[in-house]
C-alpha cells in the first residue's frame, strides 16, 4: 500500500460511524471497508459490453466442455479454453481490484483466513448435501455425470482445469461481471449470470451449487472490495470437493461406463 492510501485507509477507519458499521459486520465472512470504484460513463459502457460478449461465449464453452468424453484431449482443451475465455474478458473489460478487511488493530490487509474458513465451510456443507443427493436418484446421476470427470481424469489434468476455472470465475463474475452490473443490487444480478451460464451444462447438480456458492462468493466481493477473498475460497472449496467428493460416489457406475456389471 502506498503512503497516500494507508493515510487514507487510516482515515477512514478511525470515523466513528465506519467503526459502529464494522462492529457489526459478520467476522466469518470479511469485513467491510469503504472503497470506490468509480469509472468513466465511457468506461462503464465499454465494461458492460465486454462482459455481455464474454458472458455468452464462456456459457457456450461450457457447455461444450461438459459434453466431450472424460479424459479426452477435447475435455482438457476445452475446459481450459473456458478459463482463458472468463480470465481474458475479466481482464479485458477493465481494473480490477484484490480487496481489504479490516484487523482487530483497525488496519487493512489482503483477505486470506477467513475466505479460507468460508470455503472449508462451503464443502462441510455440500458434503452433507451429497449424502442426501445420493438418496434421490435424478440428483445422484447428476453428480455422478459431473465426478466421472474427476474418476476417470489424469488427475493433474483435472486438477490443473479445476483450479483454473474457479481462479478465472471469479476474475470475471466477482471482478468484471460485479463491477459491469452498477451498483444497484450487484450481489444478486451477477450471482443470477453466474447461475444462467451454469445452465448451458444442462446438469441440475452444477446448477443448483452455483446458487449458493454464488452468492457467497458475491458476498465477499461486496465486503471486501475485491476478487481474492472469493478466489480463495473457491480454490480451497474446489480441492476439497476435488479430493473427497468422487470417493464418496466410487461405487457407483458411470453413467457413460460401456462395460458391463460384474457379475456378484
Amino acid at each position: 500500500m502506498t503512503r497516500a492510501r494507508r493515510r487514507l485507509a487510516q482515515a477512514l477507519v478511525s470515523d466513528d460511524g465506519l467503526t459502529r458499521l464494522l462492529a457489526r459486520a459478520p467476522s466469518w465472512l470479511v469485513d467491510k471497508v469503504p472503497r470506490d470504484h468509480r469509472e468513466s460513463d465511457a468506461a462503464f459502457r465499454r465494461r458492460r459490453r465486454v462482459t455481455g460478449a464474454v458472458s455468452v461465449l464462456g456459457a457456450g464453452l461450457l457447455g461444450v466442455s461438459l459434453s466431450r468424453r472424460p479424459n479426452s484431449p477435447s475435455f482438457y482443451a476445452l475446459t481450459l479454453g473456458v478459463a482463458a475465455t472468463w480470465a481474458a474478458g475479466g481482464v479485458a473489460s477493465g481494473p480490477l481490484h484484490l480487496g481489504w478487511v479490516q484487523t482487530p488493530r483497525a488496519t487493512l490487509r489482503r483477505p486470506l483466513l477467513t475466505p479460507v474458513a468460508a470455503g472449508a465451510g462451503a464443502f462441510g456443507l455440500f458434503y452433507g448435501a451429497a449424502l442426501v443427493a445420493k438418496r434421490i436418484p435424478p440428483l445422484d446421476a447428476a453428480v455422478t455425470r459431473v465426478l466421472r470427470y474427476a474418476q476417470q481424469g489424469n488427475p493433474g489434468m483435472v486438477t490443473a482445469t479445476t483450479l483454473a476455472n474457479g481462479i478465472a470465475e471469479e476474475v470475471f463474475f466477482r471482478g468484471a461481471l460485479y463491477a459491469a452490473v452498477g451498483v444497484e443490487h450487484p450481489v444478486l444480478k451477477s450471482s443470477a449470470v453466474y447461475s444462467l451460464a451454469t445452465v448451458a451444462t444442462r446438469n441440475p447438480a452444477l446448477v443448483l451449487a452455483s446458487v449458493p456458492m454464488g452468492l457467497l462468493f458475491a458476498l465477499q466481493r461486496r465486503a471486501s472490495g475485491g476478487i481474492q477473498a472469493p478466489v480463495i475460497s473457491h480454490v480451497t472449496w474446489s480441492v476439497l470437493m476435488l479430493r473427497h467428493l468422487p470417493p464418496l460416489f466410487a461405487d457407483e457406475p458411470s453413467v457413460d461406463d460401456p462395460r458391463p456389471a460384474q457379475p456378484a
